[in-house]
């Protein structure tokens, strides 16, 4: 196994770990900047204000994207153990 091999399994877990968390935190980011934007126009300075909305669209948005992030972490499994053998030579 060489250094080009260790270089693109490396990119390849990055980029798969981006791209898991992508719509988790794209969801708490538009929700924060939602939440934001309300206490800035009413002014009200609740702390639970913050985080009980972000958790339940977090949540929601887990539920929903759990089966295709499933699926993409076993695609990347399984092919990387096929890939095994042909990197240990």
């Amino acid at each position: 196994m060489g250094t080009f091999d260790v270089l693109a399994l490396a990119k390849n877990a990055i980029m798969l770990a981006l791209l898991l968390s992508a719509p988790l935190l794209l969801v708490g980011m538009v929700v924060g900047m939602l939440i934001a934007l309300f206490q800035a126009v009413t002014q009200i300075q609740e702390m639970t204000l913050t985080f009980v909305p972000k958790i339940f669209a977090i949540m929601f948005t887990l539920m929903f994207f759990s089966s295709w992030m499933i699926m993409k972490l076993s695609d990347y499994t399984r092919d990387l153990i096929l890939q095994l053998p042909d990197m240990v030579r």
